[in-house]
């Protein structure tokens, strides 16, 4: 990628890097992290990561599943931070691949923490995360000045498994226009009790995104009195954003892909001719013809 005029760091020995994958769609990771994937010796992954992401390592880079599932048995976030210390002090260059950002309920906190404490050198490589993602795939925009001035992220699903109890739920109901609420599926009829006995109207308006990006992305449309019953309704499953806010009133005319919409006019190219093209400037590419010009 030299040949772009850009200085891309090199992978050394020794050292873990963090590094977002985004919310699923390939096309959503960042230079620094391909560039991460054509250097690594092993990468630990998480459960979402996107398989068509991982099919970007080089064909000899170990792989180690570290995904963590709600109600599935998994590995310890403990055991994980020490196996990226074991690994770089073999000398590896350890990719840690996280669905979304590292630092956005994504434990790339902890997980650094643990570097620092045993004197392990780290790099963070940012990725999209689902909650402004999925908002957008879904055409939903996380700010509107019309709509809001504020939006918060917040999980809604703490280390216990339960609701976390250090949520001041007044605040949170009256304090930002809009809700990001990630892992909050589970949860959702405790969450929308929560927030309404808090003072947020019952019928606003809320989206709930399943599978974000991916070409199994699934759009709900509801309110929040309703939410918990018809996502139990329509058979959703996690991994799943919850938004709350006029912000989703604009999907109606921000519609531009969702799974259930009709595009006909998307064009694809295979990301083997991306790669190709980022390291060989001046090309074109051919793209597939939309459906209406076969």
């Amino acid at each position: 990628m030299t040949a772009l005029g850009i200085d891309f760091p090199v992978f050394e020995a020794g050292w873990v890097w963090l590094v977002g994958a985004g919310p699923g769609d390939p096309g959503l990771l960042t230079l620094h992290a391909v560039n991460a994937m054509q250097q690594a010796d092993v990468v630990v992954y998480d459960a979402l990561v996107d398989d068509r992401i991982l099919n970007l390592l080089r064909p000899d880079t170990k792989r180690i599943y570290a995904g963590k599932r709600g109600g599935r048995p998994s590995a310890r976030q403990t055991d994980i931070s020490l196996e990226l210390v074991d690994l770089a002090r073999q000398g590896l260059r350890v990719l840690r691949l996280k669905g979304g950002d590292p630092f956005v309920f994504g434990r790339g906190g902890e997980e650094g923490l643990t570097l620092v404490d045993h004197g392990v050198p780290f790099r963070v490589v940012p990725g999209i995360t689902a909650g402004i993602a999925g908002a957008a795939y879904a055409g939903i925009p996380a700010t509107h000045r019309d709509c809001n001035s504020a939006v918060t992220f917040v999980t809604g699903h703490g280390a216990s498994g339960d609701v976390p109890d250090n949520i001041n739920w007044s605040a949170l109901a009256q304090g930002s226009q809009v809700l990001v609420m990630y892992m909050a599926m589970k949860h959702l009829d405790r969450i929308a009790t929560e927030l309404i006995s808090h003072g947020r109207p019952g019928d606003e308006s809320v989206a709930v995104i399943s599978r974000a990006t991916t070409p199994h992305q699934q759009l709900l449309i509801t309110t929040l009195a309703k939410a918990a019953r018809d996502v139990e309704n329509a058979n959703m499953e996690p991994p799943a954003i919850c938004i709350v806010g006029k912000v989703v009133d604009l999907r109606d005319r921000l519609n531009w892909l969702s799974p259930q919409d009709n595009v006909s006019a998307v064009r694809h190219v295979a990301f083997d001719q991306i790669l190709e093209l980022i390291t060989t400037p001046g090309e074109t590419l051919e793209t597939q013809p939309a459906p209406s010009e076969k």
